[in-house]
C-alpha cells in the first residue's frame, strides 16, 4: 500500500555515507541536418554508428528510444534533442572525462552522417512548427496536456536544452541544508550559465531564454517553500499535493486528469491503484529548478559547450562538498522576496541582476572563491596531481570579464550571423 511514508522512505533510501557520495551530470544537445533539426529517422542512424562503441539500443515496444553503456545511458527528449545521463562518480576529473570520451564518440559518429551539433540553452534557429516528433510514448501525451496549463510548456519540451548535476546527502539534515543553499542560488545560476540569447535567428531580449521559458512551464519554477528549511515529510507533502502528469501501466501512458498524488492515493483515479512504480515516476515529473528523488537535481543551467560543461558541476561540488558551511551563511543573508525578484529578473538581466543590496555578478565573485576553497579541500587529484579547481577557470573568466556564453555568442553572431559557430568542439 502507497502511503505519505513510502515518498519518505523512497528519499531516505538516497541517504549515503560520506564516502559514497558523488556526482552525476547530464546535459543535453541539439542534433541537426544542415539547418534544420534532426528527425528520428537521423537520430536512428546516429545511434547505430554510436554502436561501433559499445552502446546499445533500449526499445519502447518496437522503437529504440535510447541507448546504454555500463550505467550510462543516452536519451532522447522530445524533440529529438539527445542527452547522456553519466554515471555517479566520485570526482569532478572523473566526470569530465567521461563528457569528454562519449563527445568523443558523438563527433565521431555525427561527422560520418553530416550531421552537428549546437550547444545552446534554447534552439537558435528552429521555429516551434519545424521541430520533429518521435514515437516515445509519454512524450505523446505530454505534448497534449503540458500546453493546457503553461504558455511555453511547449518550447520547454522542444526547443530547450540544459544541464544538471546529481549530488548526495549524508542525512536529512543534510539534505535540508543542501537543499536550502540550491534552491536559494538558482538565480546566480541562471546568471552565470545562461546561454541562450538568440531565438529563431534574432536575439530574444533574454540572456536565458531557456530559463524564461521554463518559468512559464506546466510545473515547472521556484516554489517558495522550497527556499525555506525542508526536510523529508514537509518534501512528501509537497509531492502528494502536486498534480500528476501520467501513469504508466506496461508499455502505456494514462492521463492523470491534473489529480493529485493524494487523489490517487485516496482512490480518485478508477482501475489503478498506486505502486511503487509511480511514486518514482511522479517524482520525476515534478519540473521544478531543482528536485529531489534519491538524490538532489540542479537543473536551472543552460546547455553550454566544452567550455562551461566541467565548470558548473565543480562550481557546485566545491560550494556543496567542500565549503557547504560558508556557502549556507552567504545565501542565508537573502530573503525569500529577494531570491524570486532576482529569479524573475536574472534570464533577462543575467550578472546585473539585483540579488539583495549586490548584483549577481557580485555574488558570484564571493561564491567563486567559496567554490575554490571548497574544490581545494576536497583534495581530489588527477594523475598530475592537479585538484579540482582547474575546472573553474571557465566562471573565472566570466567573473573577470563580465560577459556569460550569451553574451559572447551574440557578439560572434553579430559578426557572421552563423549559428554552427557555437557547435561543440
Amino acid at each position: 500500500m502507497i502511503t505519505k511514508d513510502s515518498f519518505i522512505n523512497y528519499f531516505k533510501s538516497g541517504i549515503k555515507d560520506t564516502n559514497d557520495c558523488g556526482v552525476g551530470i547530464e546535459h543535453e544537445k541539439f542534433v541537426f541536418s544542415k539547418d534544420k533539426r534532426a528527425d528520428y529517422k537521423s537520430i536512428l542512424n546516429l545511434f547505430e554508428k554510436l554502436y561501433e562503441f559499445g552502446w546499445e539500443p533500449v526499445k519502447e515496444n518496437a522503437n529504440i528510444i535510447s541507448l546504454r553503456k555500463g550505467k550510462k545511458n543516452i536519451t532522447l527528449e522530445p524533440g529529438n534533442q539527445i542527452e547522456l545521463s553519466g554515471e555517479k562518480l566520485k570526482n569532478i576529473h572523473q566526470t569530465c572525462a567521461e563528457s569528454q570520451e562519449y563527445l568523443f564518440e558523438l563527433n565521431q559518429s555525427l561527422k560520418r552522417l553530416n550531421l552537428v551539433l549546437i550547444s545552446s540553452g534554447f534552439d537558435p534557429i528552429s521555429k516551434i512548427e519545424e521541430v520533429p516528433s518521435n514515437p516515445k510514448n509519454r512524450y505523446e501525451l505530454m505534448t497534449k496536456i503540458m500546453p493546457l496549463f503553461g504558455k511555453l510548456s511547449l518550447d520547454m519540451m522542444y526547443r530547450t536544452c540544459g544541464t544538471q548535476v546529481n549530488i548526495d546527502y549524508t542525512s536529512e539534515k543534510d539534505f535540508s541544508k543542501k537543499f536550502f543553499v540550491v534552491n536559494r542560488l538558482t538565480p546566480v545560476t541562471i546568471a552565470l550559465f545562461a546561454n541562450s540569447g538568440i531565438v529563431e535567428k534574432n536575439k530574444s531580449g533574454y540572456l536565458s531564454y531557456r530559463s524564461y521559458a521554463w518559468q512559464n512551464t506546466y510545473r515547472g519554477g521556484l516554489p517558495k517553500i522550497f527556499l525555506e528549511n525542508l526536510d523529508f515529510e514537509k518534501y512528501a507533502d509537497f509531492s502528494l499535493n502536486y498534480p500528476m502528469l501520467f501513469i504508466k501501466r506496461e508499455d502505456k501512458y494514462l492521463d492523470a486528469k491534473n489529480k493529485t498524488f493524494k487523489n490517487f492515493i485516496d482512490g480518485d483515479i478508477e482501475k489503478v491503484t498506486p505502486n511503487k512504480e509511480d511514486v518514482a515516476d511522479h517524482l520525476s515529473t515534478i519540473f521544478t529548478e531543482n528536485r529531489l528523488k534519491k538524490y538532489i537535481e540542479i537543473r536551472s543551467m543552460d546547455a553550454c559547450g566544452w567550455d562551461c560543461l566541467c565548470a558548473g558541476p565543480a562550481f557546485f561540488i566545491g560550494l556543496l562538498y567542500g565549503n557547504l558551511d560558508e556557502t549556507f551563511d552567504v545565501v542565508k543573508r537573502w530573503n525569500v522576496n529577494e531570491i524570486i525578484s532576482a529569479y524573475k529578473d536574472s534570464p533577462k538581466n543575467g550578472l546585473k541582476t539585483i540579488l539583495g543590496k549586490k548584483t549577481i555578478l557580485d555574488w558570484s565573485g564571493e561564491l567563486f572563491e567559496i567554490s575554490k576553497k571548497g574544490l581545494e579541500n576536497r583534495n581530489e587529484l588527477n594523475r598530475k596531481k592537479q585538484n579540482e579547481v582547474k575546472f573553474l577557470n571557465h566562471i573565472k573568466n566570466i567573473i573577470d570579464t563580465n560577459s556569460t556564453n550569451a553574451e559572447e555568442i551574440m557578439t560572434r553572431y553579430q559578426k557572421d550571423k552563423n549559428f554552427f559557430s557555437i557547435n561543440e568542439k
